[in-house]
């Protein structure tokens, strides 16, 4: 078996011998090479030709945006961004995703040895996924999506969406042409704590809905989305007429918090056939289970189609269930949600 090849770029030599060192303990990876900045990257790539990238955010010569545009441009390859836990590291970590970065991993926290086991187990694991995902070469600017028109529809109808690897551009998609008439979307995006915010902040400013970090127990408005906050689940509950979300601290489930399968399972509970539920892009299998739950109600259930997932994991997975009415191409999910929720209001 031919072993992953890694190449780590970031000034810090403390982070570049770490992760060498996590790479090397793998069975089935290498670090072929590493690199103090983007420049002295370059020459490394051509002659290691490696399967993944790591990048560290901000280095001296060329920040590792600049590098990340041009990379994506030139030679596309799967990259994992190395961020550091701040305000401005989860915004440049966000715009390397817009860039076409498959992922991205804090920078280790130095102290309990529990806590670098994580770290890299966490890091191997995404190594794993970037090695495997569908990287697309970047053609300028993206136009953004026309707004889609639609009628207003009650307010118990629900869309709830599911998203990992790949998750925040694939969300993105989806909620630009959302139009404000859109019944309230939940979703769970695979995403640390420190990062939703940013994240929903930037769609918000982007998007004619409102896009906002969830709160506990606020109402589920229409024209409203609310994304989970990272390192929480979210479940969506019912208390008369109206909707609204509950936050909890249990365990991870399929090793993740939030999880799409809590979220899921909780739509189906509560909204049943009123929701259409998605899934989008993504490693592993959670969410395949939530969402057979919610399709076992008569909601409408819809998946990513493979050729436009950047991982197609959770989509398989939910499809192999048998938990999918609909396998859609990107660019069609949000018209294919709105088709089924206006069909819905119309059979009632």
């Amino acid at each position: 078996m031919n072993k992953i090849k890694v190449l780590c770029v970031d000034d810090s030599a403390l982070i570049r011998n770490i992760l060498t060192k996590i790479v090397n303990q793998q069975p089935d990876m290498e670090m072929v090479a590493t690199a103090l900045d983007p420049i002295i990257a370059r020459d490394l790539i051509k002659q290691h030709n490696p399967d993944v990238l790591t990048l560290d955010v901000e280095m001296p010569r060329m920040d590792g945006l600049d590098f990340l545009e041009r990379l994506m441009r030139l030679r596309p390859m799967p990259v994992i961004m190395v961020s550091s836990l701040t305000s401005k590291g989860s915004d440049i970590t966000l715009s390397a995703l817009e860039l076409g970065a498959v992922d991205f991993v804090t920078k280790p926290q130095m102290g309990l040895q529990e806590g670098m086991m994580q770290y890299s187990e966490l890091m191997a694991d995404k190594i794993r996924t970037a090695a495997k995902a569908h990287i697309r070469r970047r053609e300028g600017q993206i136009a953004a999506p026309k707004i889609i028109n639609s009628p207003l529809v009650g307010s118990e109808k629900i869309i709830a969406i599911g998203a990992s690897t790949g998750g925040t551009e694939a969300i993105r998609h989806v909620l630009m042409p959302m139009p404000a008439s859109c019944p309230g979307i939940v979703i769970a995006q695979h995403m640390p704590p420190g990062f939703t915010r940013s994240f929903a902040e930037r769609l918000d400013k982007i998007c004619q809905i409102t896009v906002k970090e969830a709160e506990d127990g606020e109402r589920v408005l229409p024209g409203h989305a609310y994304i989970a906050p990272g390192g929480r689940h979210m479940e969506l509950c019912r208390s008369g007429a109206n909707y609204h979300v509950r936050l909890n601290d249990l365990p991870p489930v399929n090793r993740h918090r939030p999880s799409v399968d809590m979220l899921l399972q909780s739509v189906a509970e509560s909204a049943g056939k009123n929701a259409v539920g998605a899934i989008l892009t993504g490693m592993g299998y959670d969410g395949a289970r939530g969402l057979l739950e919610l399709h076992q109600t008569g909601a409408k259930t819809l998946a990513q189609s493979e050729k436009t997932c950047v991982v197609y994991g959770m989509p398989r997975e939910a499809v192999l269930l048998n938990a999918v009415d609909e396998i859609v191409d990107l660019d069609q999910i949000a018209q294919t949600i709105l088709k089924n929720i206006v069909g819905q209001a119309r059979r009632i």
